[in-house]
């Protein structure tokens, strides 16, 4: 185990909920794990609530905690901003942080909008040339069995690859008394089961693969339309989609199916993705993450079939900073993994991924699905 460098890199969250405090796990942890060039300070978490930020702060290891993010981005002993916030406010505290000089990990999805998403490429380009560096937080990329996958892909392993099955099915508003929380507001949200867990199978997709999206053909669907308000008083509209399911074209030539839903009953966190080549298949289940099945097409009819492989071997991404092969890891060390890549390649200046450029790529998939659910069209290119 490790115990950091000698160089502070200091840091600044805004937001405190979920994605709060699984950064705040990261942040905390990747020092003691990963031998790295910079030493991280978790100097101050800012959000609205003064009362709860401030007893997030003491109990998660930040310094300390205020009630507006942009006394975070004025400060002279912050270094880099992360912003794990609704996503209605990424595009404001981005810019505005990468304008500063500091660098930013942003959570995903990037932006609200195609046009919030290109604007903040546009910062985040003129901040690298000085030295600024900016990265979209997927954290499944870092999953060892999905790097692992990727690197297999990309190895030529399973050959050229022809079809990709993605599927995120959770259940938790199944219940059509669930409040009106802010992800099922559009003006917050931006989306709904798009966005928010369909945005990581699109980038999962692309990044196992290699390719981009081109084309998608899509419905999306509301199923229960009006929810009790969080402060009580009555009930208001829901003006996001519970779920999302669409057809798409890679770069490459394959074809993949997305599903996206909010409404699987009994499907707590359920991310699987297959993919199906001229030499190979492999299938990644989330609900069993240390594991990867992988199918060879060349091993003689009679001993073919799937090879579970549990991914826990020092060669494999990321396991050589953790515990010996067999003994398994967790959804937080993700997190651990997406920050200490972003160190890393502040410490060298290379630029991390996903970049917002990458990120950008994303959103202009989820806003092609929502063009044609909308339109009812056969198919729509992405930009």
């Amino acid at each position: 185990m490790a115990d950091g460098g000698g160089t502070p890199l200091r840091v600044g969250m805004v937001g405190y909920a979920f994605m709060g405090l699984a950064h705040s796990q990261a942040w905390r942890t990747v020092n003691r794990v990963f031998d790295l060039p910079f030493r991280v300070e978790m100097v101050a978490v800012a959000g609205r609530d003064a009362r709860a930020v401030t007893a997030m702060a003491e109990r998660h290891g930040w310094a300390g905690a205020t009630t507006d993010w942009r006394e975070l981005v004025a400060r002279d002993d912050i270094d880099l901003i992360d912003v794990c916030t609704p996503g209605d406010t990424h595009a404001e505290i981005s810019i505005a942080a990468l304008a500063s000089g500091k660098h930013v990990l942003c959570e995903k999805p990037l932006a609200n909008t195609v046009a919030e998403a290109e604007e903040m490429v546009r910062v985040a380009d003129q901040a690298r040339a000085a030295g600024v560096r900016s990265m979209c937080g997927f954290n499944y990329r870092r999953v060892p069995a999905v790097a692992h996958l990727r690197n297999l892909i990309a190895g030529g392993r399973l050959g050229h690859i022809r079809h990709v099955r993605a599927a995120y099915l959770q259940d938790w508003i199944v219940d059509p008394e669930f409040p009106l929380v802010w992800r099922l507001r559009k003006e917050i949200a931006g989306s709904g089961a798009l966005g928010d867990i369909g945005a990581h199978i699109v980038d999962m997709a692309q990044f196992v693969t290699g390719q981009r999206l081109t084309g998608v053909s899509a419905l999306t669907e509301t199923f229960v339309h009006e929810r009790p308000l969080p402060e009580g008083g009555g009930r208001g509209q829901v003006t996001v989609d519970d779920a999302a399911l669409f057809l798409g074209r890679l770069s490459g030539g394959a074809v993949a199916t997305f599903e996206a839903t909010r409404f699987a009953a009994g499907r707590r966190n359920a991310l699987r993705m297959e993919v199906f080549g001229s030499a190979g298949s492999a299938a990644f289940d989330m609900e069993r993450m240390n594991e990867l099945e992988v199918y060879d097409v060349g091993v003689p009819v009679t001993g073919q079939g799937f090879t579970r492989v549990l991914v826990t071997e020092r060669d494999h991404p990321y396991m050589a900073a953790w515990w010996p092969p067999g003994h398994i890891i967790g959804y937080e060390h993700s997190f651990t993994h997406e920050v200490r890549d972003l160190i890393e390649a502040i410490a060298t200046g290379t630029d991390p991924e996903p970049s917002f450029r990458d990120a950008l790529g994303v959103q202009r998939v989820l806003d092609a699905v929502e063009r044609s659910a909308a339109s009812s069209s056969t198919w729509t290119p992405v930009a």
